[in-house]
């Protein structure tokens, strides 16, 4: 896959956009997903992942190839969605419920084959919850979070696309996880 990955970039350097096509079909889900997860709208996740897009086009010569080109594809993604979580003005309630969450979030598929339909509630109440909480975490915490458990990247790729050094984001993995942990406690005795 990395060479084929790598055959693209080069034809896409060298002027064809037609290979460009291929790279976006490959990586177009995930960086939806990420976009998505980190600003909790569709709408906004499909502009901000077509701009990531846009952006990777537009600037594909400032890629060196010295680290994998996804990492520098979701590094550019990431810095979208951080931008717009900061220009967003601060006139909603961190407790309102995130919109576009009537259907699948973070943990969509269920391991069991035929779930009773209890357990298939309390599992989505589950979801939202920890969406919800994923959601109130601080920025820097709720990337590391992501692009961890959800993304499933390594820590020296968070490393490289949130371009911090990799014990700065374990802090931060770790911080977010205890910052769940407690969310969940009050949420489990207010039950």
């Amino acid at each position: 896959m990395d060479s084929l990955i790598n055959s693209l970039v080069t034809q896409v350097k060298s002027g064809n956009r037609e290979a460009f096509e291929g790279l976006v079909e490959i990586y177009k889900d995930k960086i939806y997903r990420l976009c998505y997860r980190m600003v909790g709208d569709r709408h906004e996740a499909e502009d901000l992942a077509q701009e990531a897009f846009v952006r990777a086009f537009v600037n594909i010569d400032k890629y060196s190839g010295s680290y994998k080109f996804s990492t520098w594809l979701y590094r550019i993604a990431t810095n979208l969605c951080i931008d717009r979580l900061r220009k967003r003005k601060p006139d909603y309630s961190m407790d309102a419920e995130i919109p576009g969450t009537e259907g699948a979030t973070l943990y969509s598929q269920v391991a069991d084959a035929d779930p009773l339909p209890e357990d298939e509630v309390e599992e989505k109440e589950k979801r939202d919850q920890l969406q919800q909480e994923i959601m109130k975490l601080p920025e820097k915490y709720r990337t590391a979070i992501l692009l961890k458990y959800i993304e499933d990247m390594s820590l020296e790729e968070i490393s490289s696309v949130m371009d911090l050094p990799v014990p700065t984001v374990k802090t931060r993995i770790h911080r977010g996880r205890e910052a769940l942990k407690k969310a969940y406690k009050k949420v489990a005795k207010s039950r």
